[in-house]
């Protein structure tokens, strides 16, 4: 069995329709910070934590899910993960390859799963240090979750190849975490629900408690983004939550207090959850997504030149 493991989730790059709207509402609403922007004009942007960026921006004519970036511990994970795409039949699209400084560096390679999902495995990418902050400001990029339409075939990639451990399981939705060896990690860092194509269905950024999440929340609604869901307080994970809906069409998320878990959590099946107390909401406070929401999560609200 190969040792070598995914350490954590780095960063997710969105194809945007309008570059500078979008770098607009991830930096002054949305309270990332922006580091760089490439001769290609493509944007990284920070959260407060020790990533060197959490979300990179890139124009397109269609708003579009892009590349979704986990980390290693060593050069030689990288390596072995190439090797391991290369026996199990793997797109290998690049690499590996030194990583360019404007994207924080290191060592990575460049995969492709099913449905054309893109990732990046990297080792060594700089990590500057912790940002001073107000609470209101996202620390990191805590978990994504994914449409596929074929969801077990990607289930089994996540699994078999990158070595992620199902956690639990509902009608609509399977959660998986990164492998802990022996420690406690987050409930989830991924999850995939049945969807009609490849698509992100959400992104969630960890605050640094309720009261900042709540400061955040307001400051969205002072800028004309509307709480699409929550507050509320999830089944699966336990965590805190609520939703939003981006100028291109994508649902992001802010979120904090996720269970943490081991090697001795029980995996609860779906039947279980649909008979958990108070669904969808442990509080019984969120009540029902938006329509607007629920179309986003589906990748059905995402812009084109066209609906500009």
């Amino acid at each position: 069995m190969n040792a070598h493991r995914i350490t954590k989730l780095r960063s997710i790059e969105l194809a945007v329709t309008d570059l500078d709207r979008s770098v607009e509402f991830y930096t002054r609403v949305w309270g990332l910070t922006l580091v760089r922007r490439d001769a290609q004009g493509r944007c990284y942007l920070r959260a407060t934590g020790s990533e060197h960026h959490v979300v990179s921006l890139v124009k397109s004519e269609f708003a579009a899910l892009g590349c979704i970036s986990f980390a290693v511990d060593s050069r030689a994970a990288v390596d072995a993960f190439h090797a391991k795409a290369g026996i199990d039949g793997i797109t290998i699209l690049q690499g590996p390859i030194e990583l360019p400084e404007e994207e924080g560096g290191g060592y990575g390679v460049y995969l492709e799963g099913p449905e054309g999902l893109r990732l990046k495995i990297s080792a060594d990418v700089a990590s500057p240090s912790v940002m001073p902050s107000d609470s209101s400001q996202p620390i990191s990029l805590t978990h994504v979750v994914i449409n596929a339409a074929d969801m077990p075939a990607l289930s089994r990639f996540f699994q078999d190849f990158l070595g992620f451990i199902l956690s639990d399981v509902t009608h609509v939705m399977e959660f998986l975490r990164c492998p802990g060896g022996g420690q406690a990690v987050d409930h989830h860092t991924l999850a995939l629900a049945h969807g009609e194509r490849l698509s992100l269905n959400h992104a969630a950024f960890q605050m640094h408690d309720i009261d900042g999440l709540m400061y955040a929340a307001g400051r969205l609604i002072e800028n004309g983004y509307d709480i699409e869901w929550g507050l509320g307080r999830h089944g699966p994970g336990n965590n805190v939550f609520t939703y939003y809906v981006d100028p291109d069409g994508f649902v992001v998320e802010y979120t904090t207090e996720m269970e943490k878990i081991n090697g001795l959590y029980e995996t609860r099946d779906a039947e279980y959850w649909a008979s958990f107390p108070k669904r969808p909401c442990r509080w019984g406070v969120a009540r029902k997504p938006s329509d607007r929401l629920m179309a986003a999560m589906a990748g059905k609200g995402l812009a084109t030149s066209a609906s500009k």
